[in-house]
Order: C-alpha cells, then structure tokens, then sequence
C-alpha cells in the first residue's frame, strides 16, 4: 500500500466540511492525512487534527489464502438459502505443537447441530445444482428447488424419506412453479431415483409445504418434445392446435394430458409428411407406445372435428390421406 502521506485542500469540493488548523486559521490550511500513523496533522504548525483516521483508498494488497491476486477487504458474499450471520469459527488442526489439542478441539467443534446442519443444506445445494446443470435448466428453477429444500430441512420433513427422493421432488416442483413442468419419466432419468418414490415423496411435500404447483397441460409440454424431435415450429404450432381442440372432446376424457400431447405429435407429424413414429415419441414423452397408440385411435376417429381449415390451411402439405389408419 502507498504510505506518503495525502495532502488535503480545504477547498476539496470532495469533503462537505472545510478543515482548517485551529492555531493557525489559514483560510487555505495545509492539512496531511498521515496514512501510516493514522493522524490528521497540520502541514504548517505540526497540530494532530485527528487521529486514527481510515485508508479510504483503494486496496492494493492480496487477503487471499491461495496464491493469486484477490485485493478485497471483505469475504463472499451472504448465501440466503444458509441460516445464521455465516461467520462461522473454524478451529485449524495444526499448530499445537504436535499435541494434538488442535485437532480434537476441530473434530469437537465439527460435531455441533449447527455446523453439520448447514453442512447438509451446502451438501444438498451442490447436487440439485449439478443435477439441473446437466439438462440445462435454468438458474430459477434452481433457486426454488433450493427454497424448498430449505423449507423441507426447517420443518424436519425430511425424516423416514429419502434424501435423493426428497431432492427429486423439490426440483420436480420448482419446475411446475416456475410453469417449465418436467415429466416423471425426465426427473427419474435425470436423479436416478424410482418414480414411485418421487410420486410418493412429491405427494407428501406438496400437502406438507402447501406448494402452489398447479397443473401440467399439455402446452406446456409439447414445445419441448417437438424441439427433441427435430420437428418444425409449424408443426409445434398445429399440434398446439390439435390439443386445444382434442381437451375439448367427450371421447378423450380420462386421458392424462402427456398422452394427449405424444398422440396429437404423432398426427400433426404425419398429418404434413414428416412423421415421427410411436417408438421415438414415446422415447421422448416417456409415454408407452400403446398408450400413444390408442390415444391417436380416439382422435382419428374423431378427426372431422380436430381436422378444421384452420388447421389444414396451416401449411401446404397438410392432407388427412397423410394420416396412418389405426
């Protein structure tokens, strides 16, 4: 750090006080802010004005513990998913002189309720980080999966439940909150957990934290699924279309809107020449091909009424003999 002295002018627009000596009273003092010593002096006469006076000025030194260039005077930032101040005592385990007081007095001090509870909610927040890192899903979600969490960790929610289902089902609802659903088939891919377990687990956090999560249309899902087929946005468009006016129909009641969804795919795909078949539809819907299969059955035989010129004038190509006969 710069040690000479600073030179202050009392006229500095900087300063809402004009500083002056009160032996000499020179209208224009000639005041030094001695950093070194920590003392306000007057330049003329030598009179200490102040004393333990703070280095306003930048920093210049490294705080940091590893090597490198880190010149900042405070440490990271609050967590606001973690309880308490988070200026924890951390005991080292070394120099006692080989006693080993130091790492007893460690190993004790690790072994309070406090630390090992954040400890765990540090622990938790690192894997639903990581899990909805690898499918790209975004930061949101993740804070309120980790709201959750929290929320699940505060009431002790979590006894007799699985800790890996318990973080499933948080993610699962912090994508319905954020209305970006993700089915059963995709958060059991993506955490390696049984979906009755996250069934199960979701059932009993959502009755417990009283989540708002809405429901699942099959909008919401279908932009998704159309993209990981490859197709068009027009065909996006008229099976959006398809939907609205299959959720409408007598014959279709009962069925879940995942399989409204993966059925209308399957005709507006063939519907304009590009089709998809059941398989690769319900690899990507996690919708059996049977269910697929016989949803597409109730909608063909109602095709007269799905099929309607503002659908077909969508896009040249569209035919009904394009349609596979169930």
């Amino acid at each position: 750090m710069d040690k000479r002295p600073h030179v202050i002018s009392g006229t500095d627009e900087r300063y809402s006080v004009k500083l002056i000596c009160r032996n000499c009273r020179d209208p224009i003092p000639n005041i030094i802010e001695d950093f070194a010593s920590g003392d306000l002096v007057c330049g003329d006469c030598g009179l200490v004005l102040g004393d333990r006076i703070i280095d306003t000025r930048s920093e210049w030194r490294t705080f940091a513990n590893d090597e490198g260039d880190d010149p900042s005077r405070v440490g990271n930032a609050a967590n606001p998913f973690l309880d308490g101040a988070q200026l924890d005592t951390v005991i080292a385990r070394g120099g006692d002189k080989g006693s080993g007081l130091a790492k007893d007095l460690n190993r004790t001090h690790g072994r309070t309720t406090a630390q090992r509870h954040e400890r765990n909610l540090v622990q938790a927040y690192k894997e639903i980080s990581a899990l909805c890192d690898a499918y790209d899903i975004p930061k949101t979600i993740v804070d309120i999966a980790k709201q959750l969490y929290k929320k699940v960790e505060d009431e002790q929610l979590q006894r007799g439940k699985s800790n890996d289902a318990i973080i499933a089902a948080c993610i699962f609802l912090a994508c319905r909150q954020d209305n970006a659903p993700r089915t059963f088939k995709e958060i059991c891919a993506l955490t390696k957990v049984d979906r009755k377990d996250i069934g199960r687990t979701f059932k009993f956090l959502k009755s417990k934290l009283g989540a708002n999560t809405g429901t699942t249309s099959s909008n919401d899902l279908i932009a998704r699924f159309c993209s990981n087929l490859n197709l068009s946005q027009e065909t996006w468009r008229i099976t959006k279309l398809l939907t609205e006016k299959a959720k409408e129909m007598e014959h279709i009641s009962g069925k879940s809107p995942l399989s409204i969804a993966s059925a209308c795919i399957y005709m507006a795909s063939h519907l304009i020449g590009d089709g998809r078949d059941a398989k690769a539809i319900s690899d990507i819907a996690g919708v059996g091909e049977a269910t697929i299969k016989s949803t597409y059955k109730i909608i063909y035989a109602n095709r007269k009424e799905l099929l309607t010129p503002a659908i077909m004038d969508r896009n040249p190509k569209a035919s009904e003999s394009n349609l596979i006969v169930p």
